[in-house]
């Protein structure tokens, strides 16, 4: 898998440091010309899981994948570095499968004037330590995609 054929020529991403802490945190979206593009705050749930929500601004119009990218590196302007989909349990891609790894968040639908609000739950991922933490060693970034995810194609849902 390449993921420069993955990654939204516009870029968006956000990486998470490493905190043992289960506090919140505020990601920046930026784009491959380091300008912000939205923020999305990351909060610890009840059930352990984390709800992200926030915003995107002068973004293209459509339907655009998220997934969590397993390295808290990601560089402009292919952001590869973010690496390969955050997959601690070495499962499939795919929400739509039984087997969906943990960096699978779905898709969100961007408005004609590049605006969207963004409320997500992630059951698979936590703030807090473990091998699921989106704060590991090294930390996680969060990677929009030009395309929509088909929730179902393995290894990245063809976004």
């Amino acid at each position: 898998m390449r993921l420069t054929s993955l990654l939204l020529t516009l870029g968006v991403f956000a990486a998470w440091a490493a905190d043992p802490k289960p506090a919140p945190a505020t990601v920046e979206l930026k784009n491959a010309k380091g300008e912000t593009v939205g923020k999305l705050k990351a909060t610890a749930a009840r059930d352990g899981a984390v709800k992200l929500a926030g915003s995107v601004m002068n973004m293209p119009a459509g339907e655009h994948a998220i997934h969590v990218h397993a390295t808290g590196k990601c560089d402009a302007p292919d952001f590869t570095t973010a690496g390969p989909h955050f997959n601690p349990d070495q499962q499939k891609h795919g929400l739509a499968t039984q087997s969906g790894h943990a960096g699978d968040l779905g898709n969100f639908m961007v408005a004609a004037n590049g605006k969207a609000k963004v409320n997500l739950m992630l059951t698979k991922v936590s703030l807090a330590a473990g091998a699921n933490s989106l704060f590991k060693e090294g930390g996680t970034a969060l990677v929009v995609h030009e395309k929509a995810d088909d929730l179902k194609t393995d290894p990245a849902g063809a976004a």
